[in-house]
C-alpha cells in the first residue's frame, strides 16, 4: 500500500447542528435538505392519509391479501433482571459516585480521557472477525474480504460475558452506514463506483460478533485471538437473510417478488443504537433506511403518502444522496419493488450465541427510524422495550410484551417480542404556555416538567387506531402516530431505563427546525426554538409500574454551554458543570450515573462522553469523560457491569468536507488514515469508571 501524506484539512462545511456536511450526506442522505416528513398536525386519520387506498396500493404491489400471525397468551410473573448481559453488579457503589477530573472540550486528533485513565482499541474497521479472515488492505477490498472482516461506522456496542469468570465476553457492534469517500482509494463520485465496490459496502454494513478477552486482572479487553471462536460471525447487508416475526409478517405490505410468503428480508440497513436483553440477545435499531432507495416517483400513486412519511423520495428517482445500490441489486429501485422500502425500519435481534440462527426483525415492536431500543422487565415480569423515532417531529414509543419473563428460559424468553402493545407518547405540560417562550427560560414553578399519557396503537393483531388493521398499523407506525395525536418530539434518539430508579431516559438530540417559519413552534417539552443543542427527557412511570398507561415527564437537562440562560442542569451549580451539545445515546452504570455520548456538537468541540448522577445531592452534575478525535461521533457508549471497563464506538473519525485516503482529515487511530473504531477505557488501579 503506498504511503499517503498528513495533510489535515481545514474543517468542512456544518451540516445539521455541529455535524459536517459529509456526514449529512452519508448517514442520512442530506435528510435535513429534504421536506420534513411529519407534515401532519396530527389531525383526524381522514385527513392523514387514505389507509384503504395505501392496503390497497401494497396488495397489489405484491399481489396478495392480509395474512397476518397467531396471538399469544401471556405467562406467569418473573423478578427483574439486569439487561447488560448478566455482567456482575458491584455490591454497594452509592448512587452518584463520580469524582473524576472532567477533561476540556478540545479540538485534537485523538481521543483524550480524564488523568488516571488510560484506553485503547478492541476493534478497527476491517479487522479479521472471522477465523482465518484477513486484514485489511485498502487496495484490495472485496465483498468477500470485507464480509469476514469489521465492518464500517460502528455505533452500537454491547458486551456479553461468556461464562461467569468474567474474563471473556462477546463484543456485538452494528455498522451503520459507510463513507465510501474515506474507504476507496481514488475516489470520485457514488456514480463512478464499480459494482463490486458497491457490493464491499453492503458488506461493510450491518453487525458483529467478535469474542474478546480481559488483559490480566485490568479493565482493559482485546480481541481473543486463541481457540476456534465459534461465535465470531459477520451479519450484512449483502446476504444476510432476516425472519420477520410478528403481526405484520407476511402480511400484503411486506411481500415482494422475491419473497413472495412476506418473511424472509436479506439484509439490514442503517443499524443505529440498540440494547442488549436480560436473555443475552442484542437489539438493533434500522434507522435511515430511505437513503438506500431510489425510483419513489415511480410507485403507484397510493403508496407514496407512506414512503414520503418515512422519507422516501416520490418526486425524484434519485434523490439527493441516494447511494445507487440498486445498481448491485435491484430490489432497491422501489419502481420495481415497490414494497422492498417496507422491510427495513424495524427492530432487529441477534442471538449471539447461536451462530447459525437468523438473526429476526420484530414487526410487534412498529416500523420507525428506530435509534434502538432498550428494555426492562416490570414488576408483573412483562418485558417493556422503550424506542425513540429519530427524526425532527417524531415521537416516543413503548412495547408491553404479551407473555411474562421466565428466569432461566432462555427458549421462552426468546419469543417475548412477538407479540405485545405498542404505544406512543401523548404529553401535556404543567406551565401556561405563555410561559414557554421558546428562549428556554425555566416557567415560574422552575421545572420543565408536566403529565403524559401512552395511546395504544395496537395489541396483538387487534388495531386501535380507525380503520387501520394491526398489521397497517405496525408497517407504517408513523402514520398511527399521527392518527393519535402523538407529541411531536425533537429528535428522540436512544432510550434508556435505569434499574436503580426505574425512572426513562430520552436523548432528544436537537432539532433547528422547531419553531422556525411555518414548523411547530415550542411547548414544554421542547422548550426552545432552533434547538441546536438538545436535551434529556425523563419518564416517570405512574406507580412504577412500566406496564401502565399515565406517567409523569420532566427536563433534567436542557443543553448547551452553561453560561448561556438557556441551559439547564437539573438546578446544579452551571458554573461546575461541562457544556455539552447534541446528546445521542444513554447508559448507566452500577451506582446509576447516567452516562451520554453527543453526536454533532455544536459548540464548536469534538464529540463526547458525558456523565452525571441523576439523584442524590450531585444531581445535574455533569462531567466530560472523554472526546473523540476530529470528525467523529461518539458512539455506544457501554459500561460494565463490573464498572471497570467503559466501551465506546468511533464512528466517522475525519468525516469532514475534503477528506480522502490521500488527505485525511483524521489519522486515528493508527496514523496513517481515519477508522473507524470501538475502543475501551479503564483505570490502570483497577478502580470503578468515573470514580
Amino acid at each position: 500500500m503506498t504511503e499517503r501524506p498528513r495533510l489535515l484539512p481545514l474543517l468542512g462545511p456544518a451540516g445539521h447542528a455541529g455535524r459536517d456536511a459529509m456526514t449529512c450526506l452519508y448517514r442520512c442522505g442530506n435528510a435535513c435538505e429534504h421536506p420534513i416528513p411529519n407534515v401532519s398536525s396530527n389531525p383526524s386519520l381522514g385527513e392523514v392519509v387514505s389507509r384503504r387506498g395505501l392496503l390497497a396500493g401494497t396488495a397489489a404491489a405484491a399481489g396478495g391479501a392480509l395474512v397476518l400471525s397467531s396471538a399469544v397468551a401471556a405467562e406467569p410473573a418473573a423478578a427483574a433482571v439486569d439487561p447488560r448481559a448478566m455482567m456482575p453488579l458491584k455490591p454497594g457503589r452509592p448512587a452518584g459516585a463520580l469524582t473524576f477530573k472532567p477533561i476540556p472540550p478540545n479540538k485534537l486528533d485523538t481521543l483524550v480521557v480524564p488523568n488516571g485513565y488510560d484506553s485503547a482499541v478492541v476493534m478497527r474497521w476491517g479487522d479479521p472477525v472471522v477465523p482465518g479472515a484477513p486484514g485489511l488492505d485498502v487496495d484490495r477490498l472485496t465483498p468477500a474480504r470485507q464480509s469476514k472482516q469489521f465492518g464500517y461506522n460502528n455505533d452500537f456496542v454491547g458486551v456479553l460475558p461468556i461464562g461467569n469468570g468474567g474474563r471473556r465476553a462477546l463484543l456485538v457492534v452494528n455498522h451503520e452506514y459507510t463513507n465510501e469517500e474515506l474507504m476507496f482509494p481514488g475516489f470520485t463520485s457514488l456514480d463512478a463506483m464499480t459494482v463490486e465496490q458497491i457490493e464491499v459496502a453492503m458488506a461493510a454494513h450491518g453487525l458483529s460478533v467478535v469474542e474478546i478477552e480481559r488483559v490480566g486482572d485490568t479493565g482493559q479487553w482485546r480481541r481473543a485471538e486463541r481457540g476456534s471462536l465459534p461465535y465470531n460471525r459477520r451479519i450484512t447487508a449483502l446476504a444476510t437473510r432476516f425472519d420477520l416475526t410478528g403481526p405484520a409478517a407476511g402480511s400484503a405490505p411486506l411481500r415482494t417478488a422475491a419473497d413472495p410468503r412476506g418473511r424472509t428480508v436479506i439484509g439490514t440497513l442503517n443499524n443505529c443504537s440498540g440494547g442488549v436483553t436480560p436473555w443475552g440477545t442484542v437489539l438493533s435499531g434500522e434507522e435511515n433506511f430511505n437513503q438506500y432507495f431510489v425510483g419513489g416517483d415511480g410507485v403507484p400513486e397510493a403508496l407514496k403518502p407512506s414512503l414520503a412519511r418515512y422519507g422516501v423520495s416520490t418526486t425524484a428517482r434519485y434523490p439527493s444522496g441516494s447511494r445507487k445500490w440498486e445498481r448491485a441489486q435491484e430490489r432497491f429501485d422501489l419502481a420495481r419493488h415497490p414494497n422492498e422500502a417496507n422491510r427495513f425500519g424495524w427492530i432487529v435481534e441477534v442471538d449471539p450465541f447461536e451462530p447459525l440462527a437468523k438473526p429476526r426483525k420484530h414487526t410487534a415492536l412498529g416500523r420507525l427510524k428506530h435509534e434502538g431500543a432498550n428494555v426492562i422487565v416490570a414488576g408483573s415480569g412483562h418485558v417493556v422495550a422503550y424506542m425513540g423515532d429519530d427524526e425532527r417531529f417524531d415521537y416516543l414509543y413503548k412495547f408491553v410484551s404479551a407473555k411474562r419473563y421466565r428466569s432461566g428460559d432462555r427458549r421462552h424468553n426468546l419469543t417475548l417480542l412477538e407479540s405485545g402493545t405498542l404505544y406512543v407518547a401523548k404529553l401535556t405540560g404543567d406551565s401556561p404556555a405563555a410561559e414557554i417562550d421558546g428562549t428556554g427560560k425555566l416557567p415560574s414553578d422552575g421545572a420543565f416538567d408536566g403529565t403524559g399519557q401512552w395511546i395504544k396503537l395496537v395489541s396483538g393483531e387487534q388495531s386501535f387506531v380507525p380503520d387501520m388493521t394491526a398489521a397497517e398499523v405496525l408497517t407504517f407506525t408513523r402514520l398511527a402516530g399521527d392518527a393519535v395525536g402523538a407529541t411531536k418530539m425533537d429528535r428522540p434518539e436512544d432510550v434508556q431505563p435505569s434499574l436503580r430508579t426505574g425512572k426513562i431516559y430520552a436523548a432528544m438530540t436537537n432539532n433547528t427546525n422547531r419553531g422556525v417559519g411555518t414548523n411547530p413552534g415550542v411547548d414544554e417539552a421542547n422548550p426552545r426554538n432552533n434547538n441546536k443543542h438538545g436535551h434529556i427527557f425523563e419518564i416517570t412511570e405512574d406507580g412504577g409500574d412500566h406496564t401502565g398507561t399515565t406517567f409523569t415527564w420532566a427536563l433534567p437537562i436542557v443543553c448547551g454551554d452553561p453560561a448561556d440562560p438557556s441551559t439547564y442542569f437539573a438546578g446544579f451549580d452551571k458554573t461546575k458543570v461541562s457544556p455539552i451539545s447534541c446528546p445521542d445515546n444513554v447508559a448507566f452504570d452500577s451506582a446509576g450515573n447516567l452516562w451520554i455520548s453527543t453526536d454533532g456538537n455544536a459548540l464548536g468541540s469534538n464529540d463526547g462522553l458525558f456523565a452525571t448522577p441523576i439523584e442524590g445531592a450531585g444531581k445535574g452534575h455533569l462531567r466530560q469523560f472523554l472526546t473523540v478525535p476530529l470528525g467523529a461521533e461518539t458512539c455506544g457508549p457501554f459500561v460494565t457491569g463490573d464498572d471497570r471497563s467503559v466501551f465506546v464506538a468511533v464512528q466517522h473519525p475525519g468525516e469532514i468536507t475534503g477528506a480522502s485516503q490521500a488527505n485525511p482529515a483524521s489519522t486515528w487511530p493508527d496514523g496513517d488514515f481515519a477508522k473507524p473504531a470501538v475502543v475501551v477505557t479503564w483505570r490502570p488501579d483497577g478502580g470503578p469508571a468515573g470514580s
